[in-house]
């Protein structure tokens, strides 16, 4: 008997940074998913016989984009997705569960919707400025928050932020997607070395020039700590130069694949998560990176922020700082740099609370008895 279809649906298919999302799709186990958008972009691949999208390039393309997003109206996508009879939607962030709502109709199928972080966070001004499907996600809020038949929080925090706006209480759930421990799993023949990792895109809600001066601090008292920072973004030449000015060991690597990630967090002694909230709202939801660190062993030092206390104990898998303080920050790091039983105590405490609570088989198997509930 052949698997039930999902659509996956997002915007773009598929950032780098959307690891998330195409991991969920290819560990399903009971459901076959087809990665359907509004376009593809340069970013993570996908299998194409399951991707469907509605610019297929060109002008022609990206004026067929345009009028779906504005009115829903895409009858060559509507049609190749009609003859998958799917079982459901699943669209990956609240702004893209707009954007399917036309399509969930045509198709008279239930649709879940994730929320991810800023589309749970930020403010209606922000959305009104930003872009076509920001500004269509406000016009068409309200009916999704009707016609959607779940809401998955991927952490209480935006389950909080989901019920302020008026969300339907008994239409959301906070689940956690959850990574791959078998891959993530730390390779003892590697030494550490004096290494406070970020990783992350370099834009305001990532926090990272009070890492820098929080590194500072750091290295005027441990000299040969060095700060390697992963990740591109509008704020990198701004990070470039305070580093500049106040480091003296540090490296920015720009955008990386995911394995050298893994491979820095092999090498690394821990990772720092100074996330805040941004002046437009912009929140994290649970960063994956946070996860995916602990589960290779690394303690975090991060920011009291959104859903980072979800997955870091403080004390036990690593420390938790207010946002914006780089004294406690440098604090905190020093700590677990200084104390080799405490780090070996957060490094496995961390490890087996990723297995407990964020494993990927688990909470797929999870995320598919979700699936069968709104079927």
């Amino acid at each position: 008997m052949p698997k039930p279809t999902v659509v996956f649906f997002s915007g773009r298919l598929l950032p780098p940074s959307e690891t998330f999302i195409k991991a969920q799709g290819e560990g399903l186990q009971e459901f076959t998913p087809y990665y359907v958008g509004s376009r593809m972009i340069q970013g993570l691949p996908l299998p194409a016989e399951r991707t469907l999208t509605v610019n297929q390039g060109g002008v022609s393309g990206a004026l067929e984009e345009a009028v779906f997003k504005l009115s829903g109206f895409a009858p060559k996508l509507y049609q190749k997705v009609q003859q998958l009879q799917p079982a459901l939607i699943h669209a990956h962030f609240g702004v893209c569960g707009a954007l399917a709502l036309p399509l969930m109709r045509r198709l008279k199928v239930p649709m879940i919707v994730t929320f991810y972080g800023l589309d749970a966070t930020m403010k209606d001004e922000y959305a009104r400025r930003e872009s076509i499907t920001t500004r269509v996600y406000l016009r068409r809020r309200e009916a999704l928050k009707r016609e959607a038949s779940l809401f998955i929080a991927v952490s209480e925090f935006i389950k909080e932020k989901l019920l302020e706006q008026g969300f339907p209480a008994d239409k959301i759930v906070a689940h956690y997607y959850g990574v791959d421990t078998e891959k993530f799993t730390p390779d003892p023949s590697v030494s550490r070395e004096s290494v406070v990792l970020f990783v992350g895109r370099l834009a305001e809600k990532k926090g990272c020039e009070y890492l820098i001066q929080a590194m500072a601090q750091v290295q005027a008292e441990m000299s040969d700590v060095e700060l390697v920072i992963i990740g591109d973004g509008p704020l990198r030449d701004n990070l470039e130069a305070l580093a500049a000015k106040s480091l003296r060991r540090y490296q920015f690597l720009g955008l990386q694949p995911s394995d050298v990630v893994k491979s820095w967090m092999n090498r690394s002694l821990l990772l720092a998560v100074p996330s805040v909230t941004a002046s437009t709202g912009d929140s994290e939801g649970l960063p994956t990176v946070v996860v995916e660190a602990q589960s290779m062993g690394l303690p975090v030092v991060g920011s009291i922020h959104a859903g980072i206390p979800q997955a870091v104990v403080h004390g036990e898998t690593g420390f938790l700082a207010p946002e914006r303080d780089s004294k406690a920050l440098a604090e905190y790091i020093m700590r677990l740099l200084k104390d080799p039983t405490l780090w070996q105590r957060c490094s496995v405490n961390g490890q087996q609370r990723v297995r407990e609570s964020f494993n990927l088989s688990k909470q797929t198997r999870i995320l598919e008895d979700i699936y069968r509930s709104v079927m």
